[in-house]
């Protein structure tokens, strides 16, 4: 049975601790064009390592306006351990991300996390493949640092896609001058890179190498499936980080509920990173409809 407290700023689920709230300061939250933001926020549970989020990992984000009583699920966008700062690069689509958006600095922001579960990094996969498309390359950035970090000699290939030119202002932020990350670029109008979307430009380069250890992916659902039904035929061992409304972000609503071949699956809790193959068999079920 599903038990949930709160106790001393630690949030509690089954008796597991899952996640903290905390005030945070808001040290910086600039427009990026395309609706798009990015916050930066220094968190003292991250500095004094009291929480050690990873990439794929979100944060709930609280609203001032009382009327908005839900939370704001964020993905995190980076984490830097040593300053505590926290990043999260989002998008502006109703009037819950607008009022984050208008946050100044100085503010003080209550976030509860780090939530769900995050994407596997396998030290022994040399040869990546990290895509992602629109607001979904939020996450990606995180998960490019922690690829990089464990081995030498792994090579990453960064499919990175948008609507536009406007709208990858958001790699501006991801730090991708490594030689070991080879990026692609591709927009739907073809204003920047490739005039392809993620799925299409991940079929192109699939033809010229050999498949990869691993895709890591996170983007629009249309998109995903494409991407999802991509790795599954040529059997790729693969991982997505899904989008859903959540309403409390630690399963106890199941409002996010996605169905898979082993039964429903609650995108808070149980994901949001989730190994494609368990949705091979209801490839139209990916996006939860």
């Amino acid at each position: 049975m599903y038990k949930s407290g709160i106790n001393n700023g630690n949030y509690k689920c089954s008796g597991k601790k899952t996640g903290f709230l905390e005030d945070v300061t808001v040290s910086e939250n600039k427009y990026l064009g395309a609706d798009n933001y990015l916050m930066k926020v220094f968190s003292e549970n991250v500095k004094k390592q009291v929480t050690n989020p990873k990439a794929g990992q979100f944060y709930m984000l609280k609203l001032r306006n009382h009327i908005r009583i839900l939370r704001r699920p964020i993905s995190l966008h980076s984490v830097n351990f040593k300053t505590g700062e926290l990043e999260f690069l989002y998008k502006v689509i109703g009037k819950g991300t607008e009022e984050l958006s208008i946050l100044q600095k100085g503010s003080i922001l209550n976030i509860q996390g780090p939530l769900g579960k995050g994407f596997d990094i396998y030290k022994k996969s040399e040869n990546i493949i990290v895509i992602g498309g629109g607001i979904g390359l939020a996450p990606l950035k995180q998960l490019i640092k922690e690829l990089l970090k464990y081995k030498e000699n792994k090579n990453i290939i960064f499919i990175a896609g948008g609507r536009n030119k406007e709208a990858m202002n958001i790699l501006e932020n991801f730090l991708l001058d490594s030689k070991r990350v080879s990026t692609f670029i591709c927009t739907d109008d073809g204003s920047l890179g490739e005039k392809l979307n993620i799925a299409e430009m991940l079929e192109k380069i699939l033809k010229n190498n050999k498949n990869p250890d691993i895709i890591y992916s996170c983007g629009p659902d249309k998109a995903l499936k494409a991407v999802n039904d991509i790795v599954n035929r040529k059997n790729i061992l693969s991982q997505i980080s899904m989008e859903e409304r959540m309403a409390c972000g630690v399963g106890a609503c199941v409002g996010c509920s996605v169905e898979t071949v082993s039964g429903m699956r609650k995108v808070c809790h149980d994901g949001p990173v989730f190994y494609s193959s368990i949705f091979y068999e209801n490839r139209g079920e990916i996006n939860g409809n």
